[in-house]
């Protein structure tokens, strides 16, 4: 019977596989053929190979399009995104390590809001409200702090998850050797968050880099576009350049992808640990 089943196995693994596969590689071929072909071809919205192959005139143009926005966007995006995902890191770490480490009655309650960060959506009239009252809406600051408290709450639960799985005796031996509460946390059990700190950095800096919602309503304006804003760029109610569109899609959509493929072992390994050892 196992000899068997092992050839069922085997099959759907790689069934399973080459489905994935497909499911990536089909949309990916799509953009980049739409990406290489001129506008009257690319207006066609065919799944075709481009006639006339000029993939590289149309990134230099999309990168040239209303004063070089592009460069621009890729500016911003990166300050969103390394000042976002720090602050959720050093922040996220702090209140795991504390909820660990202190029980307390509030326990429960603070359990329950961090996970309503991640089950209730964000209500955006009260928040644009909120950020004009401390003059912070249109301003890049003010969407850091919004992207940092829609992600706190994934970061919480992952890290809570793996600083479980360190032994106490290592705070109550740095306290005998006289640390602190900030020694201990930074010097001690922070560098023991390796693994799940680049998978927090991995997966929340792909999120907010690619985020569209948040910078389109906190962060209105052509200078303080991002990355994903700057699609509008080739959209209007009466034409669509499909050819720069898809260009600037495939511009965008790299740095971000060749960040996931260089990292997908270090995200798994973050979260498988945190999940079995929690």
């Amino acid at each position: 019977m196992n000899a068997m089943r092992r050839p069922t196995r085997w099959l759907v693994g790689l069934i399973g596989i080459l489905v994935t596969t497909g499911l990536f590689l089909v949309p990916f071929a799509f953009v980049f053929t739409m990406a290489a072909k001129d506008t009257n071809e690319a207006s066609l919205l065919e799944f075709s190979w481009p006639t006339h192959f000029q993939l590289w005139q149309n990134v230099v143009e999309v990168f040239r399009a209303r004063d070089f926005m592009l460069v621009i966007a890729f500016i911003n995006s990166t300050i969103l995104t390394v000042a976002s995902v720090t602050l959720m890191v050093v922040f996220g770490a702090m209140v795991a390590y504390v909820l660990d480490r202190r029980k307390s009655r509030l326990n429960p309650l603070i359990n329950t809001l961090v996970l309503a960060g991640l089950i209730i959506p964000p209500a955006v009239v009260p928040t644009i409200w909120v950020m004009q009252s401390l003059g912070l809406f249109k301003t890049l600051p003010g969407l850091i702090l919004v992207e940092v408290a829609f992600g706190l709450a994934f970061t919480v639960l992952t890290m809570r998850a793996f600083i479980a799985s360190i032994p106490r005796e290592i705070d109550e031996a740095a306290i005998v050797d006289g640390a602190g509460p900030l020694r201990l946390f930074f010097q001690v059990i922070f560098p023991l968050l390796r693994s799940v700190i680049v998978t927090i950095v991995v997966v929340q800096s792909i999120f907010v880099f690619n985020d569209f919602q948040n910078p389109l309503y906190f962060l209105p304006g052509s200078q303080n576009a991002t990355v994903q804003l700057t699609l509008f760029n080739y959209m209007s109610q009466s034409q669509t350049t499909y050819n720069l569109l898809f260009a600037n899609v495939l511009v965008i959509t790299v740095p971000m992808l060749v960040m996931y493929i260089i990292f997908q072992r270090q995200i798994v390994a973050g979260m498988t640990s945190g999940a079995v050892k929690g």
